[in-house]
């Protein structure tokens, strides 16, 4: 009986405790699956976002790293740095062109081929890599403009070839622009994959050996846990405001901001939020590298703007003012390269707004000016008052309840009502009124 207690005991021990702490032990440790996501354009901090990813993966030692892209394109410079990053990436990069119906146009051409694997989402397409300088073009003659052209070109085809994919298609889409659907792509030999969703992409890429860019092979291994690395707030406030509309946008509210402050000083909230705007606006224009031309331009609207309150022009200077505001905003990107570029219905509807609230201002500021005195002596010349003694041609009326003495050149009886006229020190000169009858000034 007791070798019995002893058996069972041990098959309890063995099955509920020992069994379990073997196959834990045993359980082979999973290597992460880092996973970036980008929506939107291509700009600085995009590359400090891939830059920090990259680096937290390689320290947590990740099987390799997915970027989620969809993006319309962006900075010549800043796709420079992040196809570096990808190509000289110790962990294997993976580029997604997701979700279905995203686009990988221009700067994002570049980084898909440039990945280790790349893949697209049913609907999404890539290409149109045709790089424009951000110079105007009409400074750039025709043999530069084919100089930018042909070294895009050859930078791509570069990529391709030793990614293994087919530099000709590639050289296509900066040549001609071409764009490529997904099915296109891989039939093109751009991409290695197509796949609805990221868990049908690491399903498809289990197992695959890539080739690194110094020659060197690695095994994908995707089955271990997905973690997925967001923006920090810094990077997600920089990056919602490096859309050219918002910066265009932030630019914009500041000039409001600091006309409505030098029309009507001491309220002092819309300067500070203004300035702070304009501050951000300008900052961030600078970074898309918009042109200066167009920034002088937007500046100089500013300064025609904030003049009317202080020269009397009639309106002319807050004509210039728009004008010139909107001329500049045009000009902003107007040499863009790679997919940026200002809403022209933003422009315009900007537009229209500032010159609406800088009517209603000068409107104010005019109105205010032919208002009627209403304070100290001047305010009482055109009030009604009544004789409150004989006057002739001295007398005493009564004013908004104050005794003033009073001169008239015609004889008023006590109790009849008086009209100011003027006021000589402490006297004031009077007229009298029919009856029923209102301020001379009204």
């Amino acid at each position: 009986m007791f070798n019995l207690r002893k058996i069972l005991l041990f098959i309890i021990l063995l099955i509920f405790v020992i069994l379990p702490l073997s196959s834990l032990k045993a359980a082979p440790t999973q290597s992460p699956v880092y996973v970036l996501s980008i929506d939107g354009p291509i700009v600085p901090v995009v590359a400090d976002y891939i830059e920090s990813g990259l680096q937290e993966a390689e320290k947590n030692g990740a099987s390799c790293i997915v970027i989620e892209l969809s993006t319309p394109g962006g900075l010549y410079s800043t796709t420079q740095k992040i196809v570096t990053q990808i190509l000289n990436s110790p962990i294997p990069v993976v580029v997604y062109v997701s979700p279905a119906g995203a686009w990988a146009g221009s700067a994002g051409t570049f980084i898909t081929l440039s990945a280790n694997v790349a893949a697209m989402a049913p609907g999404s397409r890539i290409g149109a890599a045709h790089p424009v300088s951000m110079e105007d073009d009409s400074a750039l003659s025709d043999v530069q403009k084919q100089k930018i052209t042909h070294d895009a070109a050859a930078w791509i085809r570069s990529i391709a070839e030793n990614r293994g994919r087919d530099p000709k298609n590639a050289e296509m889409a900066v040549i001609e622009s071409k764009s490529f659907t997904d099915t296109e792509a891989l039939n093109a030999h751009l991409i290695d994959f197509k796949a609805t969703n990221l868990n049908d992409l690491l399903k498809k890429i289990n197992g695959l050996t890539v080739k690194n860019f110094d020659g060197t092979t690695t095994t994908l291994q995707t089955d271990g846990p997905i973690k997925y690395f967001p923006m920090s707030s810094s990077q997600k406030f920089l990056f919602a405001i490096s859309d050219p509309n918002i910066a265009y946008l932030l630019m914009s509210a500041g000039i409001l901001g600091i006309v409505l402050e030098l029309y009507h000083p001491g309220a002092i909230f819309p300067g500070v939020a203004g300035g702070i705007s304009l501050l951000l606006g300008l900052y961030t224009l600078g970074t898309l590298n918009a042109q200066l031309s167009g920034m002088l331009l937007v500046i100089l609207g500013l300064v025609l703007l904030a003049s009317e309150a202080f020269v009397v022009s009639h309106g002319i200077l807050a004509v210039g003012g728009i004008t010139s505001f909107v001329l500049g905003s045009l000009m902003l990107f107007s040499g863009n390269q790679m997919g940026l570029t200002i809403n022209k219905g933003v422009v315009f509807a900007t537009a229209f707004f500032m010159a609406a609230f800088v009517s209603f201002l000068l409107a104010a500021v005019i109105k205010a000016q032919k208002r009627k005195v209403v304070t100290g002596v001047e305010g009482l010349i055109g009030e009604i008052g009544i004789a409150v003694s004989d006057i002739n041609p001295n007398g005493i009326v009564l004013v908004e309840g104050e005794r003033w003495q009073a001169e008239s050149k015609e004889y008023i009886a006590k109790g009849e009502k008086v009209v100011i006229t003027a006021v000589e020190g402490l006297t004031v000169k009077v007229e009298k009124i029919k009856e029923g009858g209102s301020k001379k000034n009204d």
